[in-house]
């Protein structure tokens, strides 16, 4: 996992081939008035999702503890303040179900080992060894996933 500013991003464009291109999209839009919903970058290498919602508790969120085998996310906080629960995929023991391929989501009975915040511009890479619980907040969160192909 990665937790950092915007401002930080170019050192960050080495970790993937795609990260770079991801930057560059993140730093090319406005991110406040981009539209809720989903929408391709690059195909399906890289895929935006935008939301502005009321967060949720840590209870509902880590319900969803989640965890991706295809995909990298870049969450990024537009508005608001985010917290996010995370664990290690290696130290998990309880899955909750079967991975789903078609969604790319493998979720968790197990509870986060520890919980951190974002706020404006900041952001967070999720791989596939970390399982996240992201969300949780009072107040209006407007985030940026970018799924990133792996």
């Amino acid at each position: 996992m990665v937790l950092d500013n915007l401002a930080n991003a170019s050192r960050y464009a080495a970790l993937h081939p795609l990260f770079a291109k991801a930057f560059a999209y993140i730093h090319s839009v406005d991110l406040a008035a981009l539209e809720v919903g989903k929408f391709d970058i690059d195909g399906d290498l890289l895929r935006g999702i935008v939301s502005d919602k009321e967060g949720t508790t840590a209870e509902a969120s880590t319900a969803k503890f989640e965890c991706h085998n295809a995909h990298i996310d870049i969450q990024v906080c537009i508005r608001g303040k985010e917290t996010i629960g995370w664990k290690p995929r290696g130290t998990c023991i309880s899955p909750k179900g079967d991975y789903n391929p078609e969604k790319d989501v493998q979720f968790y009975n197990d509870a986060p080992d520890m919980f951190f915040g974002m706020t404006d511009n900041q952001f967070a890479i999720f791989y596939p060894e970390d399982v996240h619980a992201p969300m949780i907040g009072e107040g209006m969160i407007k985030k940026l996933v970018i799924k990133v192909k792996i």
